[in-house]
């Protein structure tokens, strides 16, 4: 099976080789834990678990190892520290536990690894060492920077000349600087910091910055040079091209064999970002949508375009879904099936052609009904098979149809449980008139009765 990957770098799709088939390695830039993270902040979450998940299928579950770092050191977090009081451990740990419920919402398996950035500043201190001694580093009066016009090939991921970096474009300001260009590897310590923002080093108290943690945690984790580096657009520069410059210098081989990037998620056609105002909360909209529903309103559209986020997206992805889980309840009674459809996968070894993807799951359904229509047991049981293994492939299809359709808590299902009951029975009695008014009961409350061979089942509408 050959997987095609759309390599940043290269600038074009290219066929994925893994250094060893029995260790694919990949890293994807986690979460700064300072806050509840937006839906956008979840595209990469859900795009890179799609490439685990079909990584996992084309070598194996125990081959893959995939890295997604958590944050810890930020002045964000410090910020809030002093701002309200609360411990920077309270705080990291609170919004990381946080962060992994909702990508466990979406359906996203947990990372084989999740390094955090406080237990390995150690690793980072060893790694600025290094650039120091090899003449690539430089300490000033606020702290240790990379001395970037060293590297030739600088710019090479983002396409970006040195001469355009200049100041104040993505590039922090500071007269210490040899370059505008140059960036920090360790901060300095300024007034009134928590003691537990604070490290010992050879140059001074201070803190590591973003994009010697990442290259450092991937680096022990990983190797010096990894198969896959993955994360959002905004983060090809400077933080991608950062770690390049700092990581080969360091270890003298390359960093990342393949570079791959997600676009934008945008509300009313601009980006969404909490600096723009116009975010929305995952948290919040798992209030009123499905994790499911979220997942495949976000595989909707290919993951290096942007994607428009609206109300319209999300109903259209319900009503989808729910065609689906509406042809494998039909199928869910058939037993011995065995998987032959492949088009999922084929889709998806096309650089995560989710789009297509989710073509091929409809198609699966419409094959799912037409098996039940002709009453094809072989055929309801291969279909059934089909579309299960599809649906895991994508991180979907992860309820029985039952669950999705009726949705709602425990007690109210049981409550319509009986009242369904209750009109089976009444209906056994010949009461046609209390059968007939349990059915309108429910129905006033959006629950549909769907009486078959079987028995009666019902679903929320």
């Amino acid at each position: 099976m050959t997987i095609r990957l759309f390599d940043s770098e290269a600038r074009q799709k290219r066929v994925f080789k893994p250094q060893d088939p029995s260790r694919v390695t990949m890293y994807v830039c986690g979460p700064t834990v300072w806050n509840r993270a937006h839906i956008g902040n979840f595209r990469p979450v859900i795009v890179f678990d799609m490439l685990f998940r079909l990584l996992r299928e084309t070598y194996g579950d125990d081959a893959v190892i995939y890295a997604r770092n958590v944050t810890d050191i930020d002045d964000k977090i410090i910020a809030g520290s002093v701002e309200t009081g609360e411990t920077i451990a309270a705080i990291t740990q609170k919004y990381a536990r946080i962060y992994a419920e909702d990508a466990a919402a979406v359906n996203a398996l947990p990372p084989t690894i999740v390094p955090w950035a406080t237990k390995h500043v150690g690793d980072m201190l060893a790694m600025i060492e290094s650039l120091e001694r090899k003449g690539y580093a430089y300490a000033t009066d606020t702290g240790v920077y990379f001395d970037v016009p060293q590297v030739a090939d600088y710019g090479r991921l983002s396409g970006r000349k040195l001469e355009d970096n200049q100041a104040g474009a993505r590039v922090s300001v500071d007269q210490d600087k040899r370059n505008p260009a140059d960036f920090a590897l360790w901060k300095f310590t300024k007034p009134n910091e928590p003691d537990t923002a604070v490290w010992d080093s050879k140059w001074g108290k201070g803190r590591p910055s973003w994009h010697i943690e990442c290259s450092a945690m991937a680096a022990k984790h990983l190797g010096k040079t990894i198969d896959i580096h993955g994360g959002g657009i905004d983060l090809q520069f400077p933080h991608h091209e950062n770690e390049i410059a700092q990581s080969e210098c360091a270890h003298g081989e390359q960093f990342a064999r393949y570079w791959m990037h997600n676009g934008f998620l945008d509300m009313a056609g601009e980006k969404m970002s909490k600096s723009l105002g116009n975010v929305t909360l995952l948290n919040d909209l798992l209030e009123d949508w499905d994790g499911e529903v979220i997942r495949f309103a976000m595989l909707s559209g290919h993951y290096r375009a942007p994607l428009d986020w609206t109300d319209e997206l999300l109903e259209q992805a319900k009503t989808t879904l729910g065609r689906i889980y509406g042809a494998l309840r039909r199928v869910w009674d058939a037993e011995g099936g065995r998987v032959t459809d492949r088009g999922v996968l084929k889709a998806l070894q096309d650089d995560l052609n989710t789009p297509i993807a989710l073509a091929e799951l409809s198609r699966l359904a419409a094959d799912a009904n037409s098996a039940a229509d002709r009453k094809d047991e072989a055929a309801r049981a291969q279909a059934r098979a089909d579309i299960l293994a599809a649906g895991s492939l994508m991180g979907l299809l992860a309820k029985t149809p039952a669950e999705w359709e009726q949705g709602g808590d425990g007690d109210d299902n049981s409550r319509i449980d009986g009242l369904v009951q209750a009109r089976l029975d009444a209906r056994a009695n010949k009461d046609w008139v209390e059968a007939d008014a349990i059915r309108d009961k429910l129905a006033a409350e959006g629950i549909e009765i769907m009486d078959g061979a079987g028995g009666s089942t019902w679903r929320r509408v």
